[in-house]
């Protein structure tokens, strides 16, 4: 048939049939690969053993080796009932060729010990016969029987006796690694699952091959298993429960041979590589390199840092440099206009010469003295005041005009600078009034009075403090303002900046207005003698108490308080000179003086306090006298 070519411009697709429904079919697996898969299936075998038994067995057809049997010397007093402890390739005559030896071979060691040791053959040449299996002859069956099943095959190789499992010592490896290790890993090489084994290697090798190498041991898969030597054969089982026991058994004896074999394989290879000259090599070089690296990074560090400081350096000069030529082009700016200030200086100093010396010679345009020294003050003044040019101005006009046109022009200048005076004068008298707050309202000395009285009566840690104040005041001052709290902080800041000479001359405007209001307070002493109270049961000793016997007797009665056993005994012990019966009298004279109790130190310290924020400043307290009384009322 012909390929249909490819469409060409103009043409056109023809359908002549439709294609026809698919038929399913039945298929069943033939094949080799499927009879592969059918004798793994049934030997419970691997694809890499399949593989290995096909190579063989391709090895076997494609080589005839040629090999020569050893027969066994022993072979003749093997027990049968020991067969297990044979050595099956030795009875074969296959001792020299052990696991390598194919089944080709196997079977032709067979043959040629069956046709000179066979029963029949030995009897034929009249050699006595034991009946039975007891005949030696039952051992080379058995061989025969467990080499040529791959399995069981596999099962003997890995208990071969003649397997050396020797590890060799650190000490031994350390004189020659190569040669003690090298046989070693290719002998337990036949035990790797895997077809490709790196070998040890020399001296010579590069890390790559060495890194491998260990990996590949450290993660060694072993197909090395020990079910030849189960003690129990479950064959010989009686029943279900015993076999079971017996798999039980003989699963846990191979597990812990299996162990004890990776143990043995990890050993090896722990050895080897504390013994290896190469991987001690390895590690200096990955150490040198390493510190090659580490000094790399501080020798980039400090050439870094080193541009740094440069740079730095290079920025504190450029700045050193830019900060001096600023400083020098300032100190020559400033040069420049002391001299231009010393140059009008001079001018100024020279106009105002000019300008007194015109006014003096006309006799300050006055025609008594009085008028001449008031006109004397102005002139001076515009002098103070006057700047350069309007002194310039004024000498012109005083140089060319005449003597009224002088005196216009100066009066006119007099004008306005009184003017700008009086400004200046209006403006600061508005920031004064402005500082003392009160946002422009008058505080007379009631609402002053009234605002220190709120300020003491409420005290920091009032809620809403200074709101209550303001409310406060305006409630109680006769002045008819209504202040804010805003007013009341600014007004009470105010009062706190300023100097003592003004705080004292509002406590003497209080004063004076607190002696109109109350009339004069007769001065007393704190040492006056004590009045003495004659009425009532509650009159003392008619001895007087001196100030300092006072003094002992109120801390007696705080150092001994009422729950103080034989209390009053105590308090006269320590009021010398006075009774128990004496303290106790003072104490009830006291308390019949004083119905608000007696006044402490702190009590008469706080009393002073409020008396001076108030605005008095003169006053004194006799603890003693009956007029007392009306001052503890205010406490």
């Amino acid at each position: 048939s012909k390929m249909l070519l490819e469409a060409l411009d103009g043409d056109e697709t023809v359908v002549f049939t439709a294609a026809t429904a698919s038929v399913q079919i039945q298929v069943e697996p033939v094949g080799r690969w499927f009879e592969a898969y059918v004798r793994r299936r049934n030997r419970n075998a691997s694809v890499s053993f399949q593989e290995l038994e096909e190579e063989a067995e391709s090895s076997e057809e494609s080589e005839d080796e040629e090999f020569q049997l050893e027969e066994y010397p022993m072979l003749r007093t093997l027990d049968p009932k020991d067969w297990k402890n044979q050595d099956h390739y030795a009875v074969l005559g296959l001792p020299h060729l052990r696991y390598k030896a194919t089944q080709k071979q196997i079977k032709a060691a067979h043959k040629g010990i069956v046709l000179k040791h066979h029963p029949d053959k030995r009897k034929a040449a009249g050699e006595q016969i034991v009946e039975g299996d007891n005949d030696y002859f039952t051992c080379i069956t058995k061989a025969i029987e467990i080499l040529s099943d791959p399995v069981k095959r596999r099962a003997f190789d890995s208990v071969d006796p003649t397997f050396d499992n020797a590890v060799p010592s650190k000490s031994e490896g350390k004189e020659n690694f190569t040669e003690v290790f090298s046989p070693v890993f290719e002998r337990n090489a036949r035990w790797s699952s895997k077809k490709h084994v790196p070998l040890l290697g020399t001296m010579e090798s590069s890390f790559e091959e060495v890194d491998n190498f260990y990996s590949f041991w450290y993660n060694f898969d072993s197909w090395r298993e020990f079910s030849y030597l189960d003690e129990e054969e479950k064959e010989k089982a009686e029943c279900r429960d015993e076999r079971r026991w017996i798999e039980k058994q003989n699963r846990a004896s191979r597990a812990q041979r299996k162990k004890e074999e990776m143990n043995r394989i990890r050993t090896l290879v722990d050895t080897a590589y504390s013994c290896d000259p190469r991987i001690k090599k390895f590690k200096e070089e990955e150490k040198a390199r390493k510190e090659s690296e580490k000094k790399a990074k501080v020798e980039a560090k400090k050439r870094e840092q080193e541009e740094k400081e440069r740079a730095r350096q290079a920025e504190l000069e450029a700045a050193r440099l830019a900060k001096a030529k600023e400083e020098e082009e300032a100190k020559q700016v400033a040069q420049q206009a002391k001299k231009e200030k010393e140059i009008q200086k001079k001018a100024i100093k020279k106009e105002r010469q000019k300008l007194r010396t015109t006014c003096k010679n006309w006799n300050y345009f006055a025609d008594d003295e009085a008028d001449s020294v008031k006109m004397m003050e102005e002139v001076e003044k515009l002098c103070d005041r006057l700047e350069l040019t309007s002194l310039q101005s004024l000498n012109e006009i005083l140089a060319s005009g005449s003597k009224e046109d002088s005196k216009v022009a100066v009066e006119k200048q007099v004008q306005e600078v009184n003017a700008q005076l009086q400004r200046e004068k209006e403006a600061e008298v508005q920031m004064r009034q402005a500082a003392r707050g009160g946002g422009g309202k008058g505080w007379n000395e009631e609402d002053l009075q009234l605002l220190i009285k709120a300020v003491n009566l409420f005290p920091a840690g009032t809620n809403a403090r200074w709101e209550v104040i303001a409310n406060y005041m305006n409630l109680h001052s006769t002045s008819g303002t209504k202040r804010t709290a805003k007013d009341v902080i600014n007004k009470a800041k105010n009062l706190q900046r300023l100097d003592p000479v003004q705080k004292d001359e509002i406590n003497r405007k209080a004063f004076e207005k607190f002696k109109k209001e109350h009339g004069a307070v007769a001065p007393t002493i704190d040492n006056a003698v004590p009045s003495e109270r004659f009425d009532g049961e509650c009159s003392g000793s008619t001895a007087s108490w001196t100030t300092e016997e006072q003094k002992l007797l109120e801390q007696a009665l705080k150092t001994y308080p009422v729950s103080t056993p034989e209390r009053w005994e105590k308090i006269a012990a320590a009021v010398p000179g006075r009774s128990k019966k004496d303290c106790m009298k003072r104490y009830k004279v006291r308390r019949c003086a004083a119905p608000y109790g007696f006044w402490s130190r702190r009590h008469r310290s706080s009393f002073r306090f409020s008396l001076s924020r108030q605005g008095v400043a003169n006053f004194s307290i006799n603890l003693y006298q009956s007029s007392r009384l009306n001052i503890g009322a205010a406490r």
